[in-house]
């Protein structure tokens, strides 16, 4: 999910961009704006960057595993060819 503090960014630019005759429902404003964003992004089904960079490193390593298999068939491949 998305950092909280990523979101309530996005809401105190968004609050602070309201006309001045809004200021006084800016307290409902941003809690609609919130509850919209979190169910936005919730949607989106977002994963964090940390998440993200164990899933590459683990894809790395099934890549590097998958060459030297690959190695090893071809290695076998050759020498019942001889």
């Amino acid at each position: 999910m998305l950092d909280p503090k990523k979101i309530e960014e996005v809401v105190q630019s968004i609050t602070n961009a309201l006309p001045p005759g809004l200021v006084a429902m800016q307290a409902d404003v941003e809690k609609n704006i919130r509850t919209a964003l979190s169910g936005m992004f919730a949607k989106l089904d977002l994963v964090t960057r940390e998440e993200f960079d164990v899933q590459a490193q683990v894809l790395q390593r099934t890549r590097e595993k998958l060459e030297a298999l690959e190695q090893k068939v071809t290695e076998l491949e050759q020498s019942q060819q001889s």
